[in-house]
This record gives structure tokens, sequence and C-alpha cells, in this order.
């Protein structure tokens, strides 16, 4: 049985499909992956890698983006609740940019726009949506990530890209930093959660190392 060590005290979890890990924020150097649903702490944010510490004290560099979040526990007494990560701007982004799309197609089958107006006015424009009754999957384009929402909100389902420095200062406490990577087609092993969307083998899993995207 292993001692934790002293002051550990968990914020995620390892995906259920385990997750590769580095010694340093840059993918080159790999070490032993974290076995699935591991207890860690997040002890810093670099862009998108995590900092993280296993319980025997073993610490490593993983995508941060990847990691389950541990609830928090209850509020304190008087302390306002706090909401969920909220699923309705993600929607409401997905929608503007179909919405979009929609209006230059139809200026282009009216023969309004020419080919180099319609490539314009939609150069740029990312969007995906899949709905399958009470789930559903939703690209974040800022983000880079295929999210999954119960309707009540948003978790990550998969990244598409690997981890990125971000020139921001480094934050501590699992706070995030910007993350600045371009975007890519690759795929990103899923976190512990729902099946992906239904017929979506564009979001199959993947173990590439981060910056080989």
């Amino acid at each position: 049985m292993v001692t934790p060590t002293p002051g550990f005290l968990p914020t995620h979890v390892v995906p259920r499909d385990g997750l590769p890990a580095w010694e340093a924020p840059d993918g080159l150097r790999r070490t032993a992956p974290l076995d699935p649903l591991l207890p860690v702490q997040l002890l810093e944010r670099r862009g998108d890698w995590g900092h993280i510490l296993c319980a025997n004290g073993w610490a490593a560099w993983v995508d941060g983006r990847l990691l389950v979040s541990v609830p928090q526990g209850p509020p304190e007494s008087g302390a306002q609740l706090a909401n969920t990560t909220d699923p309705w701007p993600l929607m409401a982004q997905t929608a503007e940019a179909l919405d979009q799309y929609r209006r230059a197609a139809e200026e282009l089958a009216a023969g309004r726009i020419d080919g180099e107006t319609f490539h314009r006015d939609t150069q740029g424009l990312r969007a995906g949506l899949v709905v399958d009754g009470e789930a559903v999957w939703l690209y974040d384009v800022e983000q880079e990530r295929w999210a999954y929402c119960d309707g009540t909100r948003v978790t990550t389902y998969a990244t598409v890209s690997g981890p990125a420095l971000s020139t921001a200062t480094p934050s501590g406490s699992g706070q995030s930093a910007a993350p600045a990577q371009a975007p890519s087609g690759g795929g990103a092993a899923p976190p512990a959660g729902p099946a992906g969307p239904p017929g979506a083998a564009g979001v199959a899993p993947s173990q590439a190392p981060p910056g080989d995207v």
C-alpha cells in the first residue's frame, strides 16, 4: 500500500485510458505513463502542459487538458453556490458559425456572390456539433477540443493537438494559462466520460507525444 506524500491532495484523476508523461514540458523525454483513473495533484500549468504530483511523490508533465477534475468539497456555510461549466456560450458560438456559413452558402447558390467572396466570408470558420438524444458533442474552437455536454455542464472529450507552451507567466494551483498552439487535425486520448459521438471516427484516440502534430 502506497503511503501518500504529506500534503498530497488530489485535484484530478487520469483519464480512463491512462496518460503519457514526460520529464519536461517539451515532448522530448518520455517517462512512465500514468495508470487509468490515478489520483494526481496538479501543481502548475504552462500553456497546455500540466505538472502533476502522485501520491508516492513521483512528478511528471502531462497534457493538462485531459486531466479529469475531482469535484471540490461543499461550499462553506453562507457561501454562494458556484455554477458548473456553462455549455450555452459554446452552443451559441457553434450556432453563430453555422449560421454564418449557411448565409454565405445561400448567397453563393443564388449567384449574389462569387467563389472568391464565398472563400473570404467563410475563411477561419470552424464548427462541430453532434447531437444524439440528450448527449451533445461540441467543437470548442478557442481551446481546440471536442467537449461533451450532458445538458448541464461541459467536459473535455478529446483534444485535437498536443499541449503547447504559452508565453504567459507559468501559473500554479491548477490555473490554466492561455494555450498557444496552432490548429491541427490530430487526435488525442479521450478522458474518462461518455463514449464518443456516434460515427465520429475522426475523433479516434491517439498516443502521439505532444509536439508530434
